[in-house]
């Protein structure tokens, strides 16, 4: 019995520093999708000063439209998929789901580039080839060096000819707190979100208008990237700290079953000392006719 009640206290203990690490753990997924959420507010402000750019660069140019922008969006040529996926574990079913949001992309002819090594493993998995791959980012900061990085990688083949579409895939944090799939469009660029300033006067530019919309392209599409992945990583966060919140709620309710059988088995080994103890003591009565 007693050797029963210590492996019933040894494992309580256990579980108390496993509920510590768990709380840790949700205390610093709250304080990073929390930290991503105000950091995506500049990089939103940014992009919308590049696209007021575009506008006053699309008043200088007499034609926007091309053709391989218009077969891209007729489904013609080879697209990219990015798909931004965790970098870390106990995020439930998150990277799941976004394999699953971008399914519809990935049954066409396509490169796959991935952030965030589980997603290369859900990948492998699946049998879907990656023709690009990278580490998620662990801080918010370190946002503008991995859309750099992917800015880099999708517009070598693009102006290679070799890709005509390019969509990125990634998870944010929804407005009922739940996960929000999204997947946008980069390539071919629309610029009909892009309308003309109200003012007729044209802007003082220093190069070819052509070169300059390029150049504003280039930068609006990093700061999609830049959006994407820092919305990324608060969803990654957030699904995780709901995991943690999941496994901080079994835990405690597996130790209430445990204190209660410690209590159960106190109680009896606390019974079978009194048993003994009675027993020990009891006076031994004689037998009638017994010399004794």
């Amino acid at each position: 019995m007693s050797g029963r009640l210590a492996d019933v206290e040894a494992r309580i203990g256990t579980v108390h520093k496993l509920a510590s690490v768990i709380s840790a753990m949700r205390g610093i997924a709250a304080a990073r999708a929390q930290e991503a959420r105000q950091h995506v507010d500049s990089i939103r402000l940014f992009a919308e000063t590049i696209g007021a750019a575009i506008g006053e660069a699309l008043t200088l140019l007499p034609d926007t439209g091309t053709g391989a922008g218009d077969r891209a969006r007729d489904g013609g040529g080879r697209g990219a998929v990015i798909l931004l996926a965790a970098e870390q574990g106990f995020a439930g079913t998150y990277n799941e789901q976004v394999f699953d949001a971008a399914a519809p992309l990935l049954s066409a002819p396509h490169d796959l580039f991935i952030a965030g090594d589980r997603g290369g493993l859900v990948a492998a998995e699946r049998g879907l080839p990656v023709a690009w791959s990278a580490a998620m980012i662990a801080h918010p900061a370190q946002a503008a060096t991995l859309a750099t990085r992917l800015t880099d990688a999708i517009f070598e083949p693009v102006a290679q000819g070799r890709i005509t579409r390019v969509s990125i895939v990634h998870a944010a944090p929804g407005a009922t707190g739940g996960l929000e799939m999204i997947a946008r469009p980069l390539v071919p660029f629309d610029f009909s979100r892009f309308p003309a300033p109200a003012q007729g006067i044209a802007p003082e530019i220093t190069l070819p208008p052509d070169k300059l919309l390029s150049r504003l392209v280039e930068e609006y599409v990093f700061a999609e990237l830049s959006e994407a992945v820092v919305l990324a990583f608060a969803a990654e966060n957030a699904a995780r700290m709901r995991a943690m919140i999941a496994a901080h709620d079994n835990v405690m309710a597996s130790l209430d079953t445990l204190v209660a059988a410690s209590r159960r088995l106190r109680q009896e080994e606390i019974t079978d000392e009194i048993v003994e103890l009675a027993t020990g003591r009891q006076p031994v009565r004689c037998h009638p006719g017994s010399p004794f």
